[in-house]
């Protein structure tokens, strides 16, 4: 063992899990957040602004979303350079990823006009709640470089292990957002501008902490050491690791947005019914992140320190809590699912439907469970074009699955095919793990 890897602390349970609970229980407040925001407008006692909340809130998530590669990105690329204990290049990757997110963001604002009218082109409404929807989308979009300085932040933290500072950034924002929610709208009666209003401020405020928790990587002047942060190469490793990733990331959305189009052509109670139980795959998704994220810090140290050894004990410890908590999921959705579609959807026709396919999301989280957790080992490992590569893959299996299964199984068929494009992913990823260690002895 090295010198650099004798310093630094040794894998356990219970440093696996100190990095993924505050990850698990930041993503509990998400959902909360969505109800409150549509609780709200929905006490004005009008349809309109709860659609115009719910539109506007998706167009902009979903343009945010696109910025998720510089949450990974940074995770990884920061992470490895903790491991080799470079806290000059810590800091200058901060800068890069919060300098991305101020262009990012600042685009963003100055195409708003053409990006609004795609989005309303391609999610048609009501003139009553397309303009109110409007309203809302020209207060938030100001934040835009705020909201995105947050991946930033978040991946930063992920990477030197402070994801309780990942939870109080997300139990802030939420807490701010709730709070104001219910002063601006039902105090102050400002309708869907309040709640813009409201997210505004949470935004402005969420990105201010981020930076605050990350006052570490700005107490080194390597921060502002315009040679390094411009670097030619470590500007192009990190540009091709985010295209990658975003490559990867859009892949997967494409595949999830088509699940959903697909389902509508077998009529409005399965289409429900696919909605109630794709919320499930969602749950999966937020136990999970804890320790794809926990993966994604102690595989990048790992590299970091050139140490093999702590890398496949780091896959495989992470890798045990990620089957544990699947395994969990499975056994709940098992027995606990019939009670939860019926939570989740009063009509008797569309909880009748989901109790048919529930089976298919008892089986998602077993088969998905390698695709989860070799994410957050490939994204630690900065293999972009790996993910990249075997998405792709995974999109062709996916595309031919659905060509020849639905045609025969119908909504069944529809399942498994989706099924299928999670147990390609991890069976590719998989294989090109031993290429990852391979890289490490090199």
């Amino acid at each position: 063992m090295t010198t650099q890897a004798a310093r630094q602390p040794e894998v356990t349970h219970r440093r696996i899990l100190k990095i993924a609970l505050p990850v698990v229980l930041s993503n509990a407040t998400v959902p909360i957040l969505g109800a409150v925001d549509v609780g709200v407008v929905g006490q004005l006692g009008e349809a309109a602004p709860i659609g115009a909340v719910a539109m506007g809130a998706i167009i902009l998530s979903s343009i945010y979303w696109i910025f998720g590669f510089l949450r990974m990105g940074t995770a990884g690329l920061v992470g490895q350079a903790a491991g080799a204990e470079d806290s000059a290049e810590v800091s200058a990757i901060l800068t890069r990823a919060m300098m991305i997110a101020g262009a990012g963001g600042l685009l963003l604002i100055l195409l708003q006009i053409p990006i609004f009218a795609a989005a309303f082109m391609l999610s048609p409404a009501s003139p009553e709640v397309e303009s109110l929807a409007r309203d809302y989308l020209q207060i938030r979009i100001w934040t835009a470089p705020a909201a995105i300085a947050v991946y930033a932040a978040t991946g930063w933290l992920v990477a030197m292990e402070r994801t309780t500072g990942v939870f109080w950034v997300q139990f802030v924002m939420n807490g701010i957002n709730i709070l104001l929610d219910l002063w601006f709208v039902l105090g102050l009666g400002w309708g869907v501008e309040g709640v813009a209003i409201a997210t505004v401020i949470a935004e402005l405020t969420g990105a201010a902490l981020g930076l605050w928790l990350c006052r570490d990587a700005f107490d080194h002047v390597e921060w502002r050491n315009w040679a390094r942060v411009f670097d030619r190469a470590k500007l192009i490793r990190m540009g091709l690791l985010n295209v990658d990733i975003l490559i990867r990331s859009a892949l997967l959305m494409a595949i999830f947005s088509s699940f959903v189009f697909l389902g509508a052509g077998f009529g409005d109670v399965t289409l429900a019914a696919n909605e109630v139980l794709i919320q499930f795959t969602y749950i999966v998704a937020y136990a999970m992140d804890g320790f794809a994220f926990a993966a994604e810090a102690l595989i990048a140290r790992a590299i970091g320190q050139g140490n093999v050894r702590r890398l496949r004990k780091s896959a495989l410890m992470c890798s045990f809590w990620g089957a544990v908590t699947c395994t969990s999921m499975a056994l709940f959705f098992a027995f606990g699912g019939p009670w939860l579609i019926d939570v989740m959807a009063k009509s008797a026709d569309v909880q009748a439907d989901a109790r048919i396919y529930l089976i298919w999301m008892v089986a998602a989280p077993i088969v998905g469970c390698a695709a989860w957790m070799l994410d957050g080992i490939f994204i630690g490992a900065t293999r972009g074009s790996d993910m990249r590569n075997m998405m792709i893959v995974s999109a062709i299996i996916y595309v031919i699955a659905v060509l020849v299964l639905i045609p025969v199984f119908d909504n069944h068929g529809l399942w498994a095919a989706l099924l299928i494009s999670f147990a390609v992913r991890g069976a590719t990823l998989g294989s090109r793990y031993p290429a990852l260690e391979r890289s490490v002895n090199a």
